[in-house]
């Protein structure tokens, strides 16, 4: 790609203050409060893909927030490049742990981004990712080197379970063939540590409410007497991990994957230090499930996780009272061949045959997705190599991660389409977290690296 260095020297301060400036809206899909706010985040995405280059750009309602769609069609024997990203971001809570607003954007320099972070929420999950794709693309339309046919899908729901895509994806089918589907949602080793994610871990999300008696009670008078909810929905939760950190669901772990000796050995090769990692999160130590490193309990096995439990007074101050309820939300990352209906339906009967005959316990389904996994020795992957050997200047290392893109699965079942993960941020960017960030350089590195993505894939279809 000719000139991209020149092309980046030039514009960069103008594509980092136009992320900003995006960052700028808080597009938080789980809470309706900020439904105008997605809206308009939508309609700045379609302004910025036809200012870059796109032929057709359009707002593609749906039973939830709209998707935003945008095409540039060179050529009908040229392969189709399908972009996937979403503008919506998750909820900032808790405030208070940000060191500035979340939809004030500031730069900071930081020990791992010398040269400067983005600091706001979306920044790398995941508007500063796919805003990437979108200035790639005006690099090669600008410049005449647009290789291939691209097309944009960026949606408003992902981060509450991308409700309304699978039935997108089914009434738009022919507007979003393509040959390959390309994301920025993921991220890689180290600045100096390239890497390609290779699978994802499924989901299954559920919220359990356990109830005592008929009406919150004096502590004093009932208290010892009848079931206390919140203590016991810890006690059912604590018993969902044995001493060893192995989940006691029947049939769980069934239908799990065993990774081989030999690949465990591969993944072992990735460069990770323990105590670094530690020192990052201020732990004393790690912790999970017995016999498995940190990056393969992170990775390769399933894991089972409360994500937020409430119940009785929380306010300032004392109040003696004995609940009626507790309440709480639990994830299941799931790993290749775990089905998260199946998961949510061992779960759901679990949980209920494990509570005591004092109280009334009922599980809720939320959202969930498939793992996926993908394979190293296709066309994708090897255009992905290449494209980072070239503005790296190393192999990149293929790596299973720990998190969940429910629409990559989706869109193999509906699509037909497989899927290349090529991320740019850093496990320690926060994303989901107060203080979330992205490295202007690696802003700038994705922008750098995408457009030779689409060389080498078109180079690759025509052998």
């Amino acid at each position: 790609m000719e000139k991209i260095n020149d092309y980046l020297n030039t514009h960069k301060d103008r594509f980092i203050n136009e992320l900003i400036e995006l960052l700028k809206i808080p597009s938080v899909s789980a809470d309706s409060a900020f439904s105008e706010d997605v809206h308009k985040t939508a309609e700045v995405v379609r302004q910025k893909l036809q200012e870059a280059g796109c032929d057709h750009t359009e707002i593609c309602e749906t039973k939830g927030y709209p998707v935003v769609y945008g095409e540039k069609m060179v050529g009908p024997d040229l392969p189709t490049i399908l972009v996937y990203g979403h503008y919506d971001v998750q909820p900032p809570d808790p405030l208070d742990l940000w060191n500035s607003p979340p939809f004030e954007p500031i730069i900071k320099e930081t020990d791992i981004h010398p040269n400067g972070a983005i600091f706001a929420r979306g920044a790398c999950d995941d508007k500063g990712q796919f805003y990437m794709h979108v200035k790639a693309l005006e690099f090669m339309v600008k410049t005449d080197q647009l290789p291939c046919n691209v097309k944009f899908m960026i949606e408003g729901e992902e981060e509450v379970g991308s409700d309304s895509l699978a039935d997108f994806l089914d009434e738009h089918k022919e507007k979003l063939t393509n040959d390959i589907i390309l994301i920025s949602d993921t991220g890689m080793m180290a600045n100096d540590v390239p890497s390609i994610t290779t699978g994802l871990r499924g989901l299954s999300y559920v919220e359990v409410e356990v109830t005592g008696p008929n009406r919150d009670l004096h502590s004093g008078i009932y208290g010892g007497a009848v079931p206390n909810p919140i203590n016991v929905l810890s006690k059912m939760i604590a018993s969902l991990h044995d001493e060893n950190n192995h989940i006691t669901i029947p049939g769980f772990y069934d239908k799990v994957e065993e990774v081989s000796t030999a690949e465990r050995a591969e993944m072992a090769k990735a460069p990770f230090d323990s105590e670094e990692y530690k020192k990052a999160l201020d732990i004393g130590d790690v912790y999970g499930e017995k016999g498995y490193t940190t990056p393969e309990r992170y990775s390769i096995r399933p894991t089972l996780d409360v994500n937020g439990i409430w119940g009785g007074y929380t306010g300032e101050g004392a109040k003696t009272v004995i609940a009626s309820k507790a309440y709480a939300k639990i994830s299941m990352r799931l790993v290749p061949h775990q089905d998260p209906d199946e998961i949510t339906e061992l779960f759901a009967k679990h949980f209920e045959a494990i509570a005591p005959k004092g109280v009334k316990v009922k599980v809720t389904p939320h959202h969930g997705g498939l793992p996926y996994v993908t394979n190293i020795d296709s066309i994708g992957y090897k255009a992905a190599a290449k494209a980072y050997e070239t503005t790296f200047g190393k192999t990149p290392i293929p790596e299973r991660t720990g998190g969940s893109i429910p629409i990559v699965a989706l869109f193999e079942q509906v699509l037909d389409s497989k899927t290349i993960l090529m991320g740019f941020g850093l496990d320690s960017d926060a994303i989901h977290s107060p203080n979330e960030h992205f490295g202007v350089w690696n802003y700038l590195k994705g922008i750098e690296t995408i457009p030779y993505f689409y060389k080498h894939f078109t180079a690759l279809s025509k052998e």
